[in-house]
């Protein structure tokens, strides 16, 4: 794991394009592709706090930085039904949704935040309720209406 994102053509397995890739050369811990528009992905190292947004179009340059977690990452879920919306999951007990419509200037602030009483190592947008996401902590599930 040396914390890049690729893209293989299988037909050229030897070639690649390297989407991405970490100036700490951190593993990185998840990667999901935007449900809505596949020009779009989200990706987050091992024990960061960012999650950063990628366009495959615009190769090793992220296009947006999303940093209001105070704790490791665990969790990236896109809208199944919105390709600006994202929601992001931590160790600082919150789940934040974020509105990347306004990519590439900063995006700075969530536009909900909701804090559970552990922290969050799982999150999870409901594709056929595009109304609900469900997170994982502690010992608890809790389904919650955005």
């Amino acid at each position: 794991a040396d914390g890049s994102v690729r893209m293989f053509d299988l037909r050229h397995l030897e070639h690649s394009t390297i989407i991405y890739e970490d100036a700490q050369q951190q593993p990185l811990l998840r990667l999901c592709w935007n449900k809505q528009d596949p020009n779009y992905l989200a990706t987050m190292a091992t024990d960061g706090l960012e999650v950063i947004i990628l366009d495959v179009r615009v190769p090793c340059t992220p296009v947006a930085t999303l940093k209001n977690h105070t704790a490791c990452v665990n969790g990236i879920a896109w809208a199944p039904h919105s390709s600006c919306h994202i929601c992001s999951a931590a160790d600082d007990n919150q789940a934040l949704i974020w509105d990347i419509q306004q990519m590439p200037r900063p995006i700075d602030d969530p536009i909900l935040a909701y804090r559970a009483d552990g922290e969050i190592n799982q999150v999870q947008w409901a594709a056929g309720q595009p109304d609900w996401i469900a997170i994982c902590y502690n010992q608890s599930m809790e389904i919650l209406r955005v």
